[in-house]
């Protein structure tokens, strides 16, 4: 009877300890982070934040999926390897600011600025760019297949061992800029100026 009585307060003390055990993982476990919001715009995907003063901001592997940033004036703000995909940066102001492995597949870049930017190892394929400044910009082992960028400024830029494959140059300004090393089987230099470019066909 004492064997039993002894197995009863056995099993209700590690039921207990269990019960005990798991509040204080609770109490433990990490909150979710707080949702991020800079000068009124809310950093995740699919936001809307057109004309958003974001210059010098910290978004270091942000989700900004789908987001509209249309207009937007990132000067100077660190992106490396921020979820760009399918984002609107369209008239968007992104000079001098780190892109480093930023993944901005089929984005709408068209008339953002890029002067003097970091886009090293950057995806940009299927990337709409047109009228895009990218002037002394970085894009060395950057990925522009099948980018489109008519009318675009690349004059100093450097796209040494960058996937140009497909690449479309229309009317491109890309005199002074170095493509040695890059792949450009099938690209288009129609119309484009390549005085003193480095590895742009003659």
């Amino acid at each position: 009877m004492m064997r039993l009585c002894f197995q009863g307060w056995a099993i209700l003390l590690g039921a207990l300890a269990i019960n005990t055990y798991a509040e204080e993982i609770d109490k433990n476990e990490e909150a979710p982070p707080p949702e991020l919001v800079i000068n009124g715009c809310v950093i995740k995907p699919r936001t809307v934040c057109q004309k958003a003063d974001l210059r010098k901001a910290d978004l270091r592997h942000v989700q900004l999926m789908q987001a509209d940033l249309s207009g937007a004036n990132l000067e100077g703000a660190n992106l490396a390897r921020a979820d760009l995909r399918h984002i609107n940066l369209a008239g968007a102001n992104l000079a001098g600011a780190n892109l480093l492995a930023v993944n901005a597949w089929a984005g709408f870049l068209q008339g953002a600025n890029f002067q003097n930017a970091s886009l090293i190892g950057a995806n940009l394929e299927f990337a709409r760019m047109s009228g895009a400044n990218l002037e002394h910009a970085n894009l060395e082992g950057a990925n522009l297949e099948m980018t489109l960028l008519p009318k675009a400024k690349l004059a100093g830029a450097n796209l040494r061992n960058a996937n140009l494959q497909e690449t479309k140059f229309y009317n491109v300004d890309l005199s002074g800029a170095d493509l040695t090393g890059a792949k450009i089987r099938y690209t288009v230099f129609q119309d484009a100026r390549v005085d003193n470019c480095k590895g742009c066909p003659p």
